[in-house]
């Protein structure tokens, strides 16, 4: 792995299966294959697709890139696989630095426990020591502004709460490397202006940041670069501007 590169995909594959019985036995089959040290396949079996077909990408060090694509493209695919919660089928991913990731609304979150419980919860599961969690957690509270519902359980609380908390807590984790999803169409204006200047705040002190959206304005005050995806596979990489002109082309075709 280059010294300088944060994420590196080389020929990256991954496939997904859409009948959940077949999904299973077939999950059986790849683990057995594994033990016994066989080789992948990159054949696809009945009712298997891929959503990520032989990706190659590098992103340095500090660079802050948009991933774009229509529907279906393989973008959150693709996060996941940074963050380690999907291995790839075929392929190599490399990752230098410490990542962590902001993909789905109250990822990480255990619905019965507290939203106090919780920021000590998903701050350890990303791997921060208690001591900073104690020394971080009244700018994490005071930056989600939901102060008053901190004794809660967050099985209670609305999607802008979870978002609120689940942002508050990701942007003061000990990481190199931050992911973020779609998730600024939750929550109110003024709340969603407030994460995009966190964002900027990262990314000027050296932060990597993976970015993916269908918001052209949040697109181009975060990201300098960008990737646009299509049915599984990168079509195009470039400045954020020239990413953007080829993903209008992709959705005036489609």
């Amino acid at each position: 792995m280059n010294i300088n590169s944060a994420i590196e995909f080389e020929n990256v594959s991954k496939k997904f299966c859409i009948r959940l019985e077949e999904q299973m036995w077939y999950g059986f089959s790849d683990i057995l294959r594994n033990i016994l040290n066989m080789r992948k396949t990159n054949t696809l079996r009945k009712d298997e697709f891929w959503s990520i077909n032989k990706v190659n990408f590098k992103i340095k060090k500090g660079e802050s890139v948009g991933i774009v694509g229509l529907n279906g493209s393989g973008k959150s695919t693709t996060l996941k696989m940074i963050n380690g919660i999907f291995m790839p089928d075929l392929g190599k991913i490399s990752i230098r630095g410490r990542v962590g990731a902001l993909i789905e609304v109250g990822a990480g979150f255990h619905p019965y426990l507290t939203g106090k419980e919780n920021i000590y919860l998903s701050g350890a599961i990303f791997g921060m020591p208690k001591k900073y969690i104690d020394q971080k957690f009244d700018e994490i509270v005071e930056f989600s502004e939901i102060e008053k519902f901190l004794d809660m359980p967050v099985k209670n609380y609305s999607s802008g709460m979870y978002v609120r908390l689940g942002f508050a807590v990701a942007a003061h984790m000990q990481t190199d490397i931050l992911l973020i999803d779609e998730i600024f169409a939750v929550g109110d204006v003024d709340y969603q202006k407030k994460c995009l200047t966190k964002i900027q705040e990262l990314k000027n002190i050296g932060k990597t940041i993976v970015f993916v959206s269908h918001n052209e304005k949040n697109l181009k005050e975060i990201c300098s670069k960008g990737i646009l995806l299509h049915e599984g596979k990168m079509v195009y990489r470039g400045n954020i501007d020239d990413v953007l002109k080829k993903y209008k082309e992709y959705n005036l075709k489609n």
